[in-house]
């Protein structure tokens, strides 16, 4: 029973309420508590900065780090065995993620959360001191297989706080996860190499001379060692109890319903905000539909990272853009911070007066000719040059988060709380998947690009990203019905 100077629960909560149970604890702070959780959210915002800069910081550098481990012969053929690296993560990821779903439904999120943090640690640290090629790929491997953090957090986030605060905090994983995807390679582009970038600083014979990319694996280390000791503080949202644990909303009954039969006598039954109450998330048809666009934009956005990154850093003969790494590094940061401003400010809403998936269209729409026009900047020089990558830069990076909120809140409200970690664990698995096949296709139509300059009006690199729009003209396409249709009330009652 509940303590009775605490304030207690409405009625048909309160029965429910147990007094040693974490999410019963957490549902009565979010009744209480009128407000935004701002401390829970920077335990989101620390958690899902984690799990992304190991991801990304590696981009900048890794031309140069293949180049210096001497397993590619021609320098075209460098992006074809970078590919292989940057998917490395996501397999592993990909094998693991339903795993690590269904332990958060059943241990709760923050052991699973704390086990990633601890892997992120150990993991990138060694993909740092890499002396060989199959290092490399072996550490980035382990460090996905061990990779937990995306799908609870995303279940935590529309847990910790009210039902009108969600999107926010599904907004700020977002936020935050496109923050360490472009605030990664930042870190990656400047701290790599430090001895030859800062030669007074750091000496040749020096561990970092060296190690030339261990530096920013260490500052990402360091980074999740201090959210590792945060998380300590990090409170449970799952129930930890076998009776139902429901979204509530009253309704009349006569009778208790079979799957709450405790609920008898009280005069309301409860209802869950899902698709389903008892049958497989497999049929729950708005979670399949958002989770295949999820990967779809997902894969075209994954491959846009891999692309960008080796396509400025080539010399212009072969179509680049011939920026230094130090280059590439200032323009992620810039578009990170004005994304920043953009999701904080402005998302909320544009997002409540279009909802997720207008809002979805529209820019998947307005991606298209942005990226269309990419090729043609080689042709700039100077200040025009920066100016136009940085403002492409800017708004590919707006375009693409706000795709994978709008897809994160149908992910999330498609399914009850017990089952949001194996929903987003399902769903990170099929991401990791087209995750792990976009770096390495990326790669090798890069390198395909590389060597098939000048040969037609598409050559090299218009159809590089030509490809891409093509992804996202698919994706844009099955936004409509009948492939994603969102169920109307009487669906959702027949459902639960």
């Amino acid at each position: 029973m509940a303590d009775p100077t605490t304030p207690l629960l409405e009625p048909s909560k309160e029965a429910f309420f147990h007094e040693n149970c974490p999410g019963c604890k957490q549902d009565r702070r979010n009744q209480l508590h009128l407000g935004i959780p701002f401390r829970e959210f920077f335990f989101i915002w620390i958690v899902a900065l984690c799990s992304a800069l190991p991801i990304s910081s590696l981009y900048p550098f890794l031309y140069f780090m293949i180049r210096d481990l001497n397993i590619a012969k021609r320098a075209q053929d460098i992006g074809f065995f970078a590919g292989f690296v940057g998917s490395a993560f996501m397999l592993g990821r990909s094998l693991t993620s339903i795993f690590w779903g269904m332990v958060a439904d059943r241990y709760g999120r923050k052991p699973v959360i704390m086990i990633s943090l601890f892997a992120i640690i150990v993991f990138n640290t060694l993909f740092g001191l890499s002396k060989s090629y199959w290092m490399a790929i072996t550490t980035r491997l382990l460090l996905g297989l061990l990779s937990g953090l995306l799908g609870p957090i995303q279940a935590y986030a529309s847990e910790v706080c009210r039902k009108e605060y969600q999107t926010l905090g599904l907004s700020i994983v977002d936020t935050s996860w496109a923050m360490g995807l472009i605030f990664g390679p930042a870190i990656g582009g400047f701290l790599a190499q430090p001895a030859e970038k800062y030669p007074s600083i750091f000496a040749r014979e020096w561990l970092f001379g060296r190690f030339p990319y261990f530096l920013p694996c260490l500052c990402i280390s360091l980074f999740s060692v201090a959210a590792f000791i945060v998380c300590l503080w990090l409170p449970e949202t799952m129930h930890m109890h076998s009776e139902c644990s429901l979204e509530y909303e009253p309704i009349e009954v006569t009778e208790a319903p079979p799957h709450c039969p405790n609920l008898k006598g009280y005069g309301r039954e409860t209802k869950q905000r899902r698709w389903f109450s008892e049958q497989s998330i497999l049929r729950n048809r708005l979670l399949m539909s958002s989770i295949v666009l999820y990967c779809i934009f997902g894969l075209q956005s994954t491959a846009y990272t891999e692309i960008f990154s080796l396509w400025a850093v080539s010399n212009k003969s072969y179509g680049g853009l011939g920026f230094s790494s130090q280059e590439v590094g200032s323009v992620l940061a810039i578009s990170g911070i004005s994304l920043l401003v953009y999701q904080l400010v402005f998302f909320p809403c544009i997002a409540k007066h279009l909802g997720p998936i207008n809002f979805t269209r529209v820019v998947a729409v307005l991606l298209m000719p942005l990226l269309a026009s990419y090729p043609y900047m080689a042709k700039l020089s100077g200040l025009d040059l920066k100016l136009t990558v940085n403002c492409a830069s800017l708004l590919r990076s707006i375009f693409s988060s706000t795709i994978t909120i709008g897809l994160n809140i149908l992910m999330n409200n498609a399914v009850s709380q017990h089952k949001r970690g194996a929903a987003n664990g399902m769903a990170v698995t099929a991401l990791s998947l087209f995750k792990a096949v976009a770096p390495a296709g990326a790669g090798t139509l890069f390198s395909w690009a590389q060597n098939h300059q000048g040969v037609s009006i598409f050559s090299g690199d218009y159809i590089v990203f030509f490809v891409l729009d093509i992804f996202g003209l698919v994706g844009l396409m099955l936004t409509f019905k009948p492939f994603l249709t969102q169920p109307g009330k009487e669906e959702i009652t027949a459902n639960n």
